[in-house]
């Protein structure tokens, strides 16, 4: 998120679009309600189903699944059509008027630079003009035809209200509806919040639907504004804490990342990270990039890293490629992986293609689970009948099933959307062998270290050599692990004022990454949790409610990286003169020698309007971008790619370029796409609020509020198929099926699109084969192995099927026939949830 939950509040409207934030996040929904309450914000919904959220919206319009880019880049071409954008903003604050090479280009969906055979670009061409001095050329009167705005207007003109509806099937009116009322916060007195999940990321084009609404926001003038922002829901809560330490395969902690296997220096590594400006007198904060390098290098190998073995730069892996998990589970099925450890992860659920994913872990010699519950993928080997049919004669994976904890029997910090860094405690004791993961983790590190002092190894170095300095060696606590994240100091750190005073004794806890040094006399964890544990104490534990500014932040409940700021780029709330756009949205502002204010100003401190620094300081143009230069993997600019499983089987704006053309596909799953001819509808998953992914299938409250699996069916499609509301379904894909029940629903519309009629399903995901919840069908069975070019993030959200009456059976799933005109839970075996779920609306 750039802003926080609470700051929904202060939004004039309120754009859910890639998720379902009413069904999926309840709790956090209130600050929608809030805003539409007390600050008469209007909510639009725009989704392929009439869902929670839009039972509350003040405007709904359908879309069809994967079509997200079309949609909203024909917002953009509304926006400067009508030049209802926030000129003084977009002037000032983004790369408007930067000046792009004449040698790049667009043609038939594709940009210069295209490999077909390695599916990647050479982006050179993806640049900007440079003058003699290296510095960006800009053209202040926006009237060069290569000025990044101009290059929007073209790229996006293509992208009419008749184009989108073809391409979405919404409605023109419902389109154009849609439109006005977002141009309606270009004014500088108010402002649109966008609210995204699942819905955007699980797409091909997942990182460039919300690229696509970043861009938006800028040419209104709303990044870094109350009641702006581009938001995104996070789901387990500790998702956002999984991307800030690193866990990703080839970052490091702190949104840094792995050397390339070319980069065999430290310093041409940092070189590489270190941007130069790109236009005079611009800050550039990774400019600090070497003293987060440094810092982190020291707080994993201490007095081992030295300055004259370049801080153990040596020790780190390089990588050749991104090794994701679909990668992994490629190479695992080719017979390339020997063991894999599961952590907290349900792969057979969660992963596409659950045939391919039990084929890969049936490669293995030994799967080592750690989690809380008996998982899908622990018992992967067994077999549950159609559910889930495998010989457990012909697996000889080894399985270790390793008991840990959960969240409420240990103690620690989780981040949620807003970025808060929030400490909880121990709630209780867990049951039987369960041990928490720092104890399990660090057992095995010890035994592998004792293992390599005892009998060798190749490479030793780095395990032997790990900074291990914790109370209790086997089980290292959560506040020793908080405070090595935070940082310290390794010497006496002068302050910079008055070098004669020391500003942070040695051995002390920083108070700021400003404190960081690259001579290795600081050592941190992840340095955008500097300030997170100071010598004041543990800042995540702070429970103070109190709101001085009304508009939500509550600076002193919890911590929030970084630097406890709420709002990022909030200078940009501000005028270039130092005042703010709208006073009653006041967070900092300059006072004469300072900004202050009630925000932690985002920017130098003491950088007075007139010294030309931009407020996008994490840019080294000091700007945001429209134009995106080489920092996506398919394009500088969003483009409407189709779904790999589309139901056109062209794309209407370049035929020759149906898909994302940068997007990974692994040879053998290219023929497991299936086409529209044999699965004619578009199936999308989701989620329930009575469920919480796979877990909640173990509970029995849970198992009972929502006890049978079932999908959602138009009532078109249902009458074209003669499908009753209770009847059981079958549902195919290329990859397999699923049975269920089908829940007849006004909710989801047959859409106009290509001169054709478009079905949608919903899919919800929760139901696998252990818990105790009644058995159902892993939804992954029928996902494609295909993925995001930029996240590989699975495309979860829109894929091909096929519908049809399951016959094997009794319609009513119990031998029983359900009476015509009524539900399944007026049978008598039925479920209640087609009651629960009938009519226009849920409760």
């Amino acid at each position: 998120m750039t802003n926080t939950w609470m700051d929904i509040k202060n939004a004039n409207v309120i754009l859910v679009m890639g998720g379902n934030s009413a069904e999926a996040h309840p709790v956090g929904f209130k600050w929608v309600i809030e805003a539409k309450a007390h600050n008469r914000a209007q909510l639009i919904v725009v989704d392929p189903r009439f869902n929670r959220t839009a039972s509350v919206a003040d405007f709904y319009a359908p879309i069809r699944a994967g079509t997200d880019i079309a949609f909203l880049s024909g917002v953009i071409h509304y926006l400067l059509e009508k030049d209802a954008i926030q000129h003084d903003y977009v002037k000032a604050y983004t790369n408007a008027s930067f000046l792009v090479r004449e040698d790049f280009g667009f043609d038939e969906g594709l940009f210069t630079g295209y490999d077909e055979k390695e599916r990647k670009y050479d982006k050179s061409t993806w640049q900007y003009e440079l003058d003699e001095l290296g510095f960006a050329k800009v053209d202040e009167t926006l009237q060069h035809p290569r000025c990044a705005l101009n290059l929007l207007k073209k790229h996006v003109s293509r992208y009419t209200t008749e184009v989108v509806s073809d391409i979405t099937g919404t409605p023109k009116e419902a389109f154009l509806k849609v439109c006005e009322v977002i141009a309606s916060t270009a004014a500088k007195d108010r402002t649109l919040t966008s609210l995204y999940a699942l819905g955007w990321t699980q797409h091909s084009v997942g990182a460039q639907n919300i690229r696509t609404l970043a861009i938006i926001q800028l040419l209104l003038g709303n990044i870094g504004m109350p009641g702006g922002g581009v938001n995104a829901l996070r789901g387990h809560s500790n998702i956002q804490g999984l991307t800030d330490l690193g866990l990703l395969s080839d970052q490091l902690p702190g949104y840094m990342n792995l050397a390339r296997d070319e980069e065999t220096s430290r310093s041409a590594y940092l070189e590489k990270r270190t941007p130069k400006p790109l236009r005079p007198g611009q800050m550039n904060y990774w400019s600090n990039y070497p003293k987060f390098h440094t810092s982190l290098m020291k707080a994993w190998y201490g007095k081992a890293a030295t300055k004259d073995n370049d801080f153990c730069f040596d020790w780190l892996p390089k990588v050749d490629k991104v090794y994701d998990g679909l990668r992994a589970f490629d190479r695992m099925d080719q017979g390339k992986l020997s063991g894999y450890f599961c952590q907290g992860f349900n792969p057979l659920s969660s992963f596409p293609n659950k045939s391919k994913i039990t084929q890969a872990l049936s490669k293995l010699k030994f799967l080592v689970v750690m989690d809380p519950l008996a998982t899908e993928t622990s018992e992967f080997w067994q077999n549950h009948g159609e559910y889930h049919e495998v010989n457990p004669a012909e697996i000889q994976t080894e399985v270790f099933r390793l008991p840990t904890t959960c969240f409420a029997e240990e103690e620690g910090a989780l981040v949620n959307s807003s970025r808060w860094l929030q400490w909880h405690w121990k709630g209780a004791e867990p049951p039987g062998e369960c041990r928490t993961d720092i104890a399990i983790m660090a057992d095995l590190f010890i035994k592998l270290r004792d293992l390599y002092r005892r009998d060798g190894g190749v490479f030793p170095e780095p395990i032997l050599n790990l900074h291990w300095p914790y109370r209790m060696e086997e089980e290292p606590a959560p506040d020793e692990l908080a405070k090595e994240l935070n940082g310290y100091a390794l010497a006496d750190i002068p302050d910079p004022k008055d070098p004669s005073k020391v500003q942070v004794k040695s051995g002390q806890q920083l108070s700021s990454f400003a404190q960081m040094a690259d001579d290795g006399t600081t050592a941190s964890g992840t340095w955008i949790f500097c300030g997170s544990w100071t010598e004041a104490g543990n800042q995540m534990a702070r429970r103070e409610t109190s709101d001085p500014t009304g508009l939500g932040l509550a600076p002193n409940w919890a911590w929030a990286w970084p630097a406890n700021r709420r709002i990022l780029y909030n200078r940009a709330s501000c005028d270039p003169a130092g005042k703010p756009w709208d006073e009653k949205r006041k967070l900092i502002q300059w006072d004469g020698s300072r900004w202050g204010g009630l925000d932690v100003p985002d920017f130098k401190a003491d950088a007075g309007p007139d010294s030309g620094l931009s407020p996008f300081i994490m840019n080294n143009e000091g700007v945001a971008r429209l134009f995106a230069l080489d920092k996506m993997a398919e394009g500088p600019f969003p483009e409407h790619y189709e779904p790999f499983e589309s139901p056109l089987g062209s794309n209407p704006l370049h035929p020759k370029v149906i898909y994302n053309p940068a997007a990974r596909l692994f040879a053998g799953d290219k023929a497991m796409l299936g086409g529209h001819e044999e699965f004619p509808h578009v199936a999308t998953t989701y989620r329930l609020t009575e469920h919480f992914h796979f877990w909640t299938k173990h509970a029995k409250i849970n198992a009972s509020l929502q006890p049978e699996q079932f999908v959602e069916v138009g009532e078109e499609l249902a009458r074209q198929l003669g499908i009753a509301n209770g009847e059981r379904v079958i549902v195919r894909s290329k990859r397999g099926f699923i049975k269920a029940v089908a829940v007849v629903t006004k909710r989801i519309k047959a859409l106009q699109v290509g001169g054709k009629t478009v079905h949608q399903i919903g899919i919800p995901i929760h139901w696998g084969f252990k818990g105790v919840a009644k058995k159902g069908y892993l939804a992954n069975t029928l996902t494609p192995f295909v993925g995001d070019a930029n996240t590989q993030t699975p495309e979860f959200k829109a894929f091909l099927v096929k519908v049809e009456k399951d016959h094997s059976r009794g319609s009513a799933g119990h031998g029983q026939r359900a009476e015509a005109g009524k539900t399944r839970g007026e049978t008598e075996n039925a479920s209640w949830l087609v009651r629960l779920l009938k009519g226009k609306t849920v409760g």
